[in-house]
């Protein structure tokens, strides 16, 4: 499988009063043709910068660096904004940003807002953009005299697939899905990942997903592949089915047992104590430490390297030869009460 998105030791740094923020700190993963890749992890934990860096969306304030930033044959870091405007954004890359639904202009009509995007981008004329956008909200399930319509004369659902035609209308090769499904009630939620499966389907089309969600039923439901992200960086990353059944770091472990199983309707839900570290702290250990029950005294004194604990299943933790004690202790609810 070709890679069409290589990651390595990726850094975006801002500077604030209190001192530098290490929003993303030595971030690595690929994504290959038709992959679908979901990145999991609480609120404020970098996913977002993450994306915000690959779609050139940082202030010019913050520092990236890599060591590789490549999309197919383009150097993410180094191609100029021209460029990435011209050749990558919406035929390479496509975004549905966080918040979709409020994402439209709400004084343009939707249709014509998914025509421009191709008109912006290709040597199309109106008549063939508006056929090629037509058959769009066929694939995304909306008919085609809702083209006229206002962004408020749709329902959040709507709208949300109305940016999913968009995304999809140059057959992008890339598509970056930030929250898809955040403040969508449950029965919308399952009916946009549905469509998803569906427009990928439909339209034969072999773009990539990188999937960011803080939501881990979202992320079992919809990728191949799945990274952990915790403050800034990648904690756990394996091929979807093996990290749920067979997880190794204590976070992914308390981020499995504070979802529902819906083989376990009768288990209480666990939370994870505390909160996630300050970003501007130079934190020597590990940064899981004030809120992991297995941790020991190296964890708080020594960053535990990136060890390959099994073919393709990548984790940073000291104590990966105790996973199994690990396994069955997580999902009981004293585990997780303790103080440091």
């Amino acid at each position: 499988m070709n890679n069409i998105l290589d990651v390595k030791n990726l850094k975006t740094h801002y500077s604030s009063e209190e001192g530098i923020v290490k929003a993303v700190d030595g971030v690595s993963f690929s994504i290959g043709e038709n992959q679908v890749f979901g990145l999991a992890g609480e609120s404020g934990c970098g996913k977002s910068t993450l994306i915000r860096t690959i779609m050139r969306l940082v202030p010019k304030s913050a520092k990236v660096t890599a060591d590789k930033l490549q999309f197919k044959e383009y150097d993410l870091l180094t191609v100029s904004d021209q460029s990435f405007r011209e050749k990558i954004l919406w035929q390479g890359i496509s975004l549905v940003p966080q918040s979709a639904m409020n994402a439209l202009n709400p004084v343009y009509r939707v249709g014509d807002q998914c025509i421009e995007a191709i008109l912006a981008h290709t040597d199309f004329s109106k008549a063939e953009a508006t056929k090629t956008v037509v058959q769009m909200f066929d694939a995304v399930g909306l008919q085609a005299d809702l083209m006229k319509a206002y962004p408020h004369e749709f329902s959040g659902g709507m709208r949300q697939r109305a940016m999913l035609a968009m995304s999809l209308v140059l057959s992008p090769e890339l598509v970056v899905m930030d929250e898809p499904t955040t403040g969508l009630d449950v029965l919308v939620q399952e009916r946009i990942l549905r469509n998803l499966k569906e427009i990928r389907e439909k339209t034969k089309t072999s773009a990539a997903i990188l999937l960011i969600t803080h939501d881990i039923s979202v992320i079992a439901e919809m990728s191949d592949r799945i990274g952990i992200m915790y403050a800034g960086k990648l904690m756990e990353t394996a091929d979807a089915m093996e990290l749920f059944n067979e997880p190794y770091h204590p976070y992914t472990l308390g981020l499995k047992n504070a979802f529902p199983n819906i083989k376990a309707l009768d288990r209480e839900l666990i939370s994870i104590p505390g909160s996630p570290p300050n970003l501007t702290r130079t934190i020597p250990g590990c940064l899981f430490y004030d809120r992991c029950p297995f941790s020991i005294d190296i964890c708080r004194y020594e960053r535990p390297e990136k060890i390959e604990v099994r073919p393709n299943h990548f984790v940073q933790c000291h104590r990966t030869e105790h996973v199994k004690e690990f396994r069955k202790l997580a999902g009981e609810k004293k585990t997780w009460q303790f103080s440091k």
